[in-house]
């Protein structure tokens, strides 16, 4: 929405046509780091023609004028901060948030977060589209589903953001080896507890995480093509599914290529 509201401004501001409005959102620097996307990589978000000219025309004066009340009003007279809760970040896709700012140096990224459970063979157990909800607030609800299904979890990783003391203490009690770093400073039994020798090495096992991120990434979860948030989420099913598909398949192949070698000898 921002960006689209940025780019008619400037239209309006030096009379453009849209061919020229093309080139100021993907050329122009300074127009560019006002929407957000310009770093000095040169490899923000670029702005096709007819996806400008779509979107501006979407721009109705009842929007344009809740938008200079909200401008006015809450944030110049007030000075008050719009939850997100109350911002549209896409008008084609409502249900879109904010993931990242794209500050130092990070891309802007818009849609949702997915949290993703992997096991000690790097297949994804429990995937969830993220609503609205910090990750704090799923610790115990994940927790819940996945030791329905699988009663016995002897050691679990989490990142910090799950953290917090009341989560820490719920799961330790059913969770022998519960590997959750603190967020922030560490008091001194804290420091010990995530200096010991069994925390690090679990710890940093974990890091295959982002190996598995990845490996999503490159199996079409970097985008979503299909409109609505129901098909947005059946579209991150499917990618989980290639994932752990092609996770089998590695291990069919290697364990044929093992009795391939035995064979031969």
């Amino acid at each position: 929405m921002w960006a689209i509201l940025v780019l008619a401004t400037v239209r309006l501001t030096v009379n453009a046509n849209y061919d020229a409005l093309h080139h100021f959102a993907n050329f122009d620097k300074l127009i560019r780091q006002i929407i957000g996307v310009e770093n000095k990589f040169n490899d923000g978000n670029t702005f096709g023609l007819q996806t400008i000219k779509d979107n501006i025309s979407l721009l109705d004066e009842e929007t344009i004028q809740q938008v200079n009340e909200i401008v006015i009003e809450r944030r110049l007279l007030k000075k008050e901060l719009i939850p997100s809760s109350e911002k549209i970040y896409s008008i084609f896709e409502p249900h879109t948030e904010w993931i990242s700012k794209g500050k130092q140096n990070k891309k802007v990224e818009l849609g949702h977060k997915i949290l993703i459970s992997t096991c000690q063979h790097h297949f994804i157990l429990h995937h969830q589209v993220i609503e609205a909800k910090a990750d704090v607030e799923l610790t115990i609800p994940l927790a819940d589903k996945l030791l329905t299904k699988y009663p016995n979890i002897e050691s679990w990783s989490m990142d910090k953001g799950f953290y917090s003391k009341e989560n820490k203490e719920l799961l330790s009690l059913v969770i022998p080896q519960l590997v959750m770093p603190k967020k922030g400073k560490l008091n001194v039994a804290e420091k010990e507890e995530e200096s010991q020798k069994q925390f690090k090495k679990l710890r940093n096992l974990h890091s295959a995480v982002e190996s598995n991120i990845n490996q999503l990434e490159h199996n079409g979860l970097d985008r979503c093509p299909d409109k609505g948030l129901k098909n947005y989420k059946k579209y991150v099913s499917l990618g989980i599914l290639s994932y752990n598909l092609h996770r089998l398949g590695k291990i069919l192949f290697a364990i044929a290529a093992k009795q391939e070698t035995k064979q031969a000898a």
